[in-house]
């Protein structure tokens, strides 16, 4: 059986910054969702520099080693972030997170560095696929906090690592997919200020990817949405 994977984006800088330093690529296999940091401009060049890299393998030939072939990208790139902070000082500290994933025959290569986020929708149970890399999901690890109390803590935004030109693990893992499963890559800006039964209630509801982007996107501005907000939503298909 072959499989393919149709997805849609969408994007908005918010109702509160001035800029949106999300990047986001949506491809024939690979899909990325990258959220810069660093501030005006640099936040910006480190998500393009990590989207750029991942999408220059989009059309190379599948490979026996999908989730290899991602984080070299992700390598790559934390090299050339690196280089433009050596080139230009005002750029330290810029850096990005990012969330990937891409299809490998019967399977997808998911990879995540920082708080952006890969979810599962599949047969009516939503999964979160990524660990996100910040001060707050440390405390929730040692049951210092409930994931409730995490999505209010001032410091939610903390993250404990970034593709940023200096060391970083990322953390990556291959999925059996089947007909039917719908996957949700998103920044930060929907998760900290969308509640999951509401985003899960959203998947559910649209069929249609693009009205479904859409609304997840709108549910953010409702809310407020002080953050850049982007979203892939991608349907696992026979062809």
């Amino acid at each position: 059986m072959t499989f393919v994977i149709r997805a849609v984006a969408a994007t908005d800088q918010g109702l509160v910054r001035s800029n949106n330093e999300d990047a986001v690529f949506v491809g024939r296999r690979l899909f990325v969702v990258a959220d810069g940091i660093g501030g005006l401009p640099a936040g910006e060049l480190a998500s393009d520099i990590v989207v750029r890299a991942l999408s220059a393998i989009d059309d190379e030939p599948g490979s026996d080693e999908p989730l290899h072939d991602v984080i070299r990208a992700v390598e790559s790139a934390n090299g050339q972030i690196e280089a433009e902070v050596t080139a230009d000082p005002s750029h330290t500290g810029m850096g990005t997170t990012v969330t990937a994933l891409m299809l490998a025959g019967d399977r997808v290569a998911a990879l995540n560095v920082g708080d952006s986020r890969c979810y599962l929708l599949r047969d009516g149970e939503f999964t979160q696929l990524t660990r996100d890399d910040t001060y707050v999901q440390a405390l929730v690890d040692q049951g210092v906090l409930s994931r409730e109390d995490a999505r209010r803590h001032p410091q939610r935004a903390l993250v404990t690592q970034a593709v940023q030109g200096g060391d970083f693990r990322p953390a990556g893992r291959m999925i059996p997919i089947r007909e039917g499963d719908r996957f949700l890559l998103c920044s930060d800006g929907l998760t900290d200020y969308v509640e999951e039964d509401v985003i899960v209630a959203t998947l559910r509801e649209h069929e249609d990817r693009k009205t479904c982007a859409g609304e997840l996107v709108q549910r953010t501005l409702e809310n407020g949405a002080p953050d850049n907000v982007t979203v892939i939503v991608a349907d696992v298909r026979t062809a």
